[in-house]
């Protein structure tokens, strides 16, 4: 038997002021873009901005629906919409926020395992690291890649095995 350790690294900010002037703008685009969420069963607002290579915002909110399964999350939203219109430009980050109970979240909610396989899909399909903003009313926690939130992902070395 051999141990393998996986270690995650994270940056956590305290406050927006930290961060840059077009990463302050990015994070305000997914808060904004709570407002849109479509979540009349949970009350969990999510809104995500993916910024493109070519400087491109586009958001995403969440979509929920009375048949549980068929809603999806805003990360894949944004990122599907982004691929669809701009298909040939890579995603260089995604910011996402999530609002309930008329606040932010108090503390950054990470993407599910769907969305974190989507954005490593869209990683490697570009060849370009996608850096993620979790956003909440007290920190902002940033990770450099998604392969970060999923080190042990499926993609297509797998399917020609």
């Amino acid at each position: 038997m051999k141990k393998v350790e996986i270690t995650t690294t994270t940056y956590e900010y305290d406050s927006l002021e930290e961060l840059s002037q077009d990463e302050q703008f990015l994070i305000n685009k997914s808060k904004e873009a709570v407002n849109n969420a479509y979540a009349p069963y949970s009350k969990f607002n999510v809104g995500a901005a993916v910024l493109l290579e070519n400087g491109e915002i586009i958001t995403g909110t969440n979509q929920e629906n009375a048949a549980y399964p068929s809603g999806l999350c805003a990360e894949r939203v944004a990122i599907f919409y982004a691929n669809s219109k701009y298909p040939d430009v890579p995603v260089k980050a995604i910011a996402v926020a999530a609002f309930t109970n008329n606040k932010f979240v108090e503390n950054p909610v990470p993407p599910c395992g769907s969305c974190r396989q989507v954005i490593v899909e869209t990683e490697t399909r570009f060849n370009t690291p996608i850096k993620i903003y979790l956003v909440s009313m007290r920190k902002i926690t940033v990770i450099n890649n998604a392969k970060t939130l999923l080190p042990l992902n499926f993609d297509e070395h797998f399917l020609t095995e």
